[in-house]
């Protein structure tokens, strides 16, 4: 059996054992790379530990202990209240304002973890309050980041637009932004008619009264403490605080806020890192009220720090002994085109829903260069196909945009909140290459 084989079978039965006991998949993950690495791919410690993914650990840390904060001394709360105001109390426009908002983000510049970063603790705040389903928000956030993600100045639009013209194929920048848009947006769609959204409809503020939202808290209070992974920091005060006290902005409140927009524009306009920035912002205000963040550094979501983190390094192991290249090679020698089109997004999905989308863009669209200039195919739908397959799966919470999801959730058992993300992740990974390719490839465009 060939090292590459191996190691993929090893990946699936990381997914049987973490699925069937109670073993976080990120500790499997880590011990699957050190065996994988040193046994098969002779790697040394050091070369196991370059795949760890330490940017996307202090987004993680960062990101969740910022907000953390932001709950614990009533802002987030506080806001909650005010886009409330902003939709004029319509429950129902909440998971679209939060898809419109990514997609804006993404669409001018902005990273897609980045823009998930800022908006996803926030979103998943408004979800906890007004009884939105956790996965509609936080998959609306996601595919409202990949709507808007594929734009001529978007970071994903200009990398894939950038190889192409490097080598020498037509594309059509428009024609590929616009496949992510509306690809992203049905989804969004038939997810909101599916999880419950329409009957958010006619429901606003004041449709909470205090016997519902007693209930809710009872409810949700049972769910923490039936082996949830995580809780959050004061996590029923919306509901037990007076809206007077909730709607007042005290001095601590007034300097998240502006933490909350110094976030927004060091990551947006001067490009500096997000984790780096957010855990930076943190440690001030912990210094200005620690009575705010004294509990606060206990309620990051280690175990999903753990999971994300060691199921990237043991794909990072993967790449390192070149297990995604050797799978795109034997795709692309399959005698027809339009089999091996439809192979190659689903190499694109599988590896992306584990792996940076970008980097599996940049790996995967050379790959298939050969294949593409035989002409057999065309390439706009085929690059566009392959592009949006490989991004649109990032709802998984083994990406890294499903994993700052997957941390932001309030008052939900996360472990449970895992597996509806998985199995919507992998439902994604399985359906959407085909649709995609049955839409742009088969019809030659």
């Amino acid at each position: 059996m060939s090292a590459e084989l191996l190691s993929i079978l090893v990946l699936a039965v990381l997914f049987v054992v973490g699925s069937t006991r109670s073993v976080n998949m990120g500790a499997l993950a880590f011990a699957a790379a050190f065996g994988v690495g040193t046994l098969a791919a002779g790697l040394d410690a050091d070369g196991i530990f370059a795949g760890f993914p330490g940017d996307l650990f202090v987004v993680l840390v960062g990101v969740t202990y910022f907000f953390a904060i932001a709950r614990a001394n009533g802002t987030t709360d506080w806001l909650v209240h005010a886009g409330i105001r902003l939709v004029r109390g319509r429950i129902a426009l909440i998971p679209w304002v939060m898809f419109t908002v990514t997609g804006v983000l993404t669409a001018i510049g902005a990273v897609s973890p980045a823009a998930v970063a800022i908006v996803a603790p926030l979103a998943m705040g408004f979800a906890a309050r007004y009884g939105i389903k956790p996965l509609l928000m936080g998959a609306l956030v996601v595919h409202g980041a990949q709507a808007g993600g594929f734009s001529p100045i978007s970071i994903y639009g200009s990398t894939v637009n950038g190889i192409l013209e490097r080598e020498g194929l037509p594309g059509s920048p428009i024609a590929l932004f616009l496949a992510s848009l509306f690809a992203n947006l049905a989804i969004a769609a038939l997810l909101f008619v599916a999880l419950g959204g329409l009957r958010l409809r006619g429901r606003d503020l004041g449709d909470l009264g205090d016997e519902e939202a007693k209930e809710a808290k009872e409810a949700k209070e049972g769910a923490g403490g039936s082996g949830g992974t995580g809780g959050t920091v004061t996590g029923t005060r919306a509901r037990t605080t007076p809206d007077a006290d909730l709607l007042r902005l005290t001095p601590a409140r007034i300097a998240t806020l502006v933490g909350l927009v110094a976030l927004v524009v060091a990551v947006l306009v001067f490009d500096l890192d997000a984790g780096l920035t957010a855990i930076t912002l943190a440690v001030l205000l912990a210094v200005v009220w620690p009575e705010d963040s004294k509990a606060a550094v206990a309620h990051i979501t280690w175990p999903t720090v753990l999971l994300i983190c060691g199921m990237l390094t043991y794909v990072a192991v993967l790449q390192e002994m070149g297990t995604i290249d050797w799978a795109g090679e034997h795709v692309g020698s399959i005698g027809i085109p339009l089999l091996a089109a439809l192979l190659f997004c689903y190499i694109g999905a599988v590896v992306s829903a584990f792996a940076s989308s970008v980097g599996i863009i940049g790996a995967l669209i050379p790959l298939a260069v050969p294949f593409l200039e035989q002409g057999e195919i065309g390439v706009v739908g085929m690059v566009a196909a392959l592009s949006v397959s490989a991004t649109v799966v990032d709802v998984s919470p083994f990406s890294t945009n499903g994993a700052l999801v997957l941390a932001a959730a309030e008052d939900t058992d996360r472990e449970r909140f895992f597996r509806q993300l998985m199995l919507y992740g992998g439902a994604v990974t399985l359906l959407a290459p085909l649709v995609l390719w049955l839409a742009l490839v088969v019809p030659g465009l």
